[in-house]
């Protein structure tokens, strides 16, 4: 099996695009609210699965995907398309509807997808509350104020997401035990792993059933954020649930990482990784070691859940010397 190396070729700065925060923050709101939308309808279709993975959208080439939804006639699937901005919708029938991805209120867009959702045979009703947004919970239907698409910056943030998805899986091939998919969640509008432990969690006093379910089991989870106005921009995370005592105080790299005691998790600044000779090595050194901070402090059984030889970065092989045949009349 090869695992894949990480990503040096080029400057780095060409591979990894500028997401200064504030000049996308109006798009990053609006476009947090498109996915929750889709993301929506497919909380709504699809079958529950264990941690409720199966609410969450995947990186693709051009976007992100639903991949397939059941529904009563058979299967459709969602894509936002990025590149030519656009979002479609198909049928395993080979029906197939396009909307634009452009500059309109929240509640055109939650009108027109519910509409090209019932024009399919669809019956979806969802709610329409935005999640995981505590400074703005007007029903997606109202919204009239979110209304801003940067088609540059959304390109920009796609690419971003493009290859943390490829860190993040090459990080996760090392791990044998039980390990989500990298996957993108609507709700924090963030791209994660997650490694369990194999044990129970205790259970989370007053948490809502969505959050009991996520955290029943002991966790180290990795991810991509897009950040916000108070951190400042985007960044990496990793954090323990449940932290184990000395989590906080673990010493992790490379040494731009840093604790936050009110997020309550490492934080790697996006722009660290951005300007890295080798932006992967740098990634692999904050996933590696805010792991093992979790797992060495919370007595995980590392033997039985790793497998050193899917390590990553990928050990090279040693060169070797080939002796050619002479050529014909050489004598």
């Amino acid at each position: 099996m090869a695992v894949s190396g990480p990503s040096t070729r080029g400057p780095a700065s060409t591979v990894w695009p500028a997401l200064p925060f504030m000049e996308w923050r109006d798009t990053l709101a609006t476009l947090h609210r498109y996915t929750q939308v889709v993301g929506k309808v497919r909380l709504a279709l699809a079958p529950m699965m264990n941690h409720f993975w199966q609410v969450v959208l995947y990186v693709t080439p051009r976007g992100l995907t639903t991949s397939p939804i059941p529904f009563e006639r058979g299967t459709f699937q969602v894509d936002f398309d990025f590149l030519d901005h656009e979002l479609l919708v198909s049928t395993h029938s080979g029906e197939r509807r396009v909307l634009a991805l452009e500059p309109r209120p929240v509640a055109d867009f939650y009108r027109d997808v519910m509409a090209t959702l019932r024009g399919l045979g669809i019956d979806v009703r969802i709610n329409e509350a935005p999640r995981e947004i505590p400074d703005d919970v007007t029903p997606f239907g109202q919204d009239r104020h979110h209304a801003s698409y940067d088609r540059e910056a959304v390109e920009r943030w796609h690419q971003a997401m493009v290859q943390a998805d490829t860190e993040l899986k090459a990080f996760r091939a090392s791990f044998t035990g039980k390990c989500s998919p990298v996957h993108f969640f609507w709700g924090g509008f963030d791209l994660a792993v997650t490694r369990f432990s194999g044990r129970r969690a205790p259970p989370r006093e007053g948490a809502d059933r969505v959050t009991q379910e996520s955290y029943s089991e002991e966790v180290s989870s990795l991810g991509f954020w897009p950040g916000s106005e108070q951190l400042g921009g985007p960044a990496f995370y990793s954090y323990a649930a449940p932290e184990p005592a000395g989590y906080s105080e673990a010493r992790v790299g490379p040494e731009e990482a840093y604790y936050d005691s009110t997020l309550k998790l490492f934080l790697l600044p996006y722009d660290v990784v951005r300007s890295a000779d080798e932006p992967g090595r740098v990634l692999h050194e904050f996933f590696q070691s805010t792991y093992e901070a979790a797992a060495n402090l919370g007595r995980w059984d590392r033997a039985r859940l790793e497998r050193p030889f899917l390590a990553y970065p990928p050990r090279q092989p040693e060169p070797r010397t080939e002796v050619l045949p002479e050529p014909l009349g050489a004598h």
